[in-house]
């Protein structure tokens, strides 16, 4: 008989009391969770992180003495794969934070419980957002180096029929999609990317509405490339970055003798809307083989029947690897099935994409 896996240690940050109880209660009742500490500040935060040692943190944004964003900045300077997974309101105000909260190293985030309905509903909404969360982050975090084990064997591309024909011209176009950790991850690539990029990009990013427009925004004050939520009817021009706003599927169709954005509200795919699927098919129909994608750092399985679509048109995928993922899921999903042409660290994403980008028309019998 296999041996059950081992419990997940919890810490649970935050100054209401009221939370902290529903917090507590939903994630006890969890076979797979133990709740071993609560804090009402940052400062207790971080010394009970040091002193319990939990597989991970639930942490509130504003409290007294230390807010939230201010304790992930102290415990990543010595404790960097944590997994802390923030409460976040859906206003401007607190999106905004919750960005900064991601930029200082927390893992993810999941909607606070409001005042409003009854504490059983607040319970669910708890389990139904959180605890999935957590078991996917802390399976990551031991994966990764902490009680679990190597990192998974990566299987060879599968063969791609299509790619036995030459490739007609260089790539046109550049699709992105990921989850959670994506925001850093984007932090990291897009800067990289050179202004003269010739090549439109079109990213889906799981998060709700106002925190796309705003992840836009904070990603085109360091970029060279022109970074805005798409609109539809967008145009779709090299050296622009379209990024799907929350709540909308992205789509990019032909309109004449130019490429235009379409936003839809069709039912979600892999529990997502935007969902990454959606776009590769829809991406991989208008530019075939001249379409170059990255899969990065998510949970789930999103983009892994859009990856097998643009390998199948001829297009190429490059999925980043487990050891710099938060959660090696979507990437890790695209990967362990065989529809990664190259797996590498984000790091090197760009280098990769950059080199793809640079190439001429495939020869034949190369690139499976």
């Amino acid at each position: 008989m296999s041996t059950p896996p081992p419990r997940i240690r919890v810490l649970v940050v935050d100054d209401s009391s009221t939370i902290r109880r529903i917090v507590t209660e939903a994630l006890a009742a969890d076979a797979q969770i133990d709740v071993v500490g609560v804090a009402t500040d940052g400062r207790s935060a971080i010394e009970q992180v040091a002193t319990l040692k939990p597989d991970a943190v639930t942490m509130d944004i504003e409290m007294p003495n230390m807010n939230g964003i201010e304790a992930v900045r102290i415990i990543r300077r010595t404790n960097s794969r944590l997994p802390i997974v923030m409460f976040s309101t859906l206003t401007e105000r607190g999106a905004s934070a919750t960005l900064d909260a991601l930029a200082a190293g927390a893992s993810d985030y999941v909607t606070k419980p409001s005042n409003t309905g009854s504490f059983e509903q607040s319970k669910k909404n708890i389990r139904d957002q959180l605890i999935p969360k957590l078991k996917a982050l802390t399976g990551t975090h031991r994966a990764a180096g902490g009680a679990g084990g190597a990192p998974r064997v990566v299987p060879p591309p599968r063969p791609a029929g299509d790619r036995l024909r030459p490739r007609g011209g260089p790539f046109q176009a550049l699709v992105i999609g990921c989850s959670t950790g994506g925001p850093d991850a984007l932090a990291q690539l897009l800067p990289v990317l050179p202004a003269d990029l010739p090549v439109p990009v079109l990213i889906v990013q799981h998060m709700p509405p106002l925190f796309t427009r705003l992840l836009a925004q904070r990603l085109d004050g360091h970029c060279k490339l022109s970074v805005h939520e798409a609109a539809d009817g967008d145009a779709v021009v090299p050296g622009r970055v379209l990024i799907a706003p929350g709540g909308k599927h992205l789509l990019v169709r032909r309109v004449g003798a130019s490429a235009q954005v379409q936003l839809t509200e069709d039912p979600p795919e892999n529990f997502c809307r935007p969902a990454v699927d959606v776009l590769f098919r829809s991406a991989s129909a208008l530019y075939g083989d001249r379409l170059l994608a990255a899969v990065l750092t998510g949970m789930g399985r999103d983009g892994e029947k859009g990856a097998t679509v643009i390998r199948h048109g001829g297009g190429e995928v490059i999925a980043q690897d487990e050891a710099t993922s938060v959660v090696w899921g979507m990437p890790g999903a695209v990967a362990m099935s065989g529809q990664a042409d190259r797996v590498v660290p984000l790091p090197r994403i760009g280098q990769e994409i950059a080199a793809a980008l640079s190439r001429g028309p495939t020869p034949v019998g190369v690139g499976s």
